[in-house]
């Protein structure tokens, strides 16, 4: 509530929960951040300092695996759904409303799990690294790969 007593009217709706040193995924939330604006869509950093990834009942490697996003209520959603409703939240809805049709769905998700697996090596194509290194995938075991770097093969 406000101070004459109406409700607050930017209350975030929907929250993304991105990579801040991923610059793929810092352009996408430049992106919707700048058509945002009725509030309805927070952002939070999962590398800033202090982000703390057991508020969501989850792992740092799991929000580093494929993008998630939260409701207000804590329902954690991933993957595709994360940019539908985070486009929704912007007003973009339409965008992206055909990836929840079936069929297409299953599709958009293989889609976007081959694109978070290699995000890095996709960013270094178009010129935008990630310099720190913290933006560095899970392997399929859990442990973190170099950036960019697959992880080793093993040996026969």
């Amino acid at each position: 509530m406000n101070v004459r007593g109406r409700p607050v009217m930017n209350q975030w709706r929907f929250k993304l929960l991105y990579d801040g040193e991923c610059p793929l995924c810092r352009r996408e939330a430049r992106f919707l951040q700048a058509r945002n604006r009725r509030g309805w869509l927070a952002f939070e950093d999962i590398t800033a300092p202090g982000f703390d990834p057991a508020l969501y009942h989850t792992t740092r490697e799991n929000l580093m695996g494929v993008i998630h996003g939260v409701f207000p209520d804590g329902r954690l959603v991933q993957r595709v759904e994360v940019f539908r409703e985070a486009y929704r939240a912007v007003g973009l809805g339409w965008v992206l409303a055909p990836t929840a049709w079936p069929g297409l769905r299953w599709l958009a998700d293989r889609g976007y799990e081959w694109f978070a697996r290699h995000r890095l090596a996709i960013g270094k194509i178009f010129g935008r690294r990630c310099e720190s290194g913290a933006c560095a995938m899970p392997d399929r075991k859990g442990s973190e790969c170099a950036a960019g770097n697959p992880p080793p093969r093993p040996r026969n």
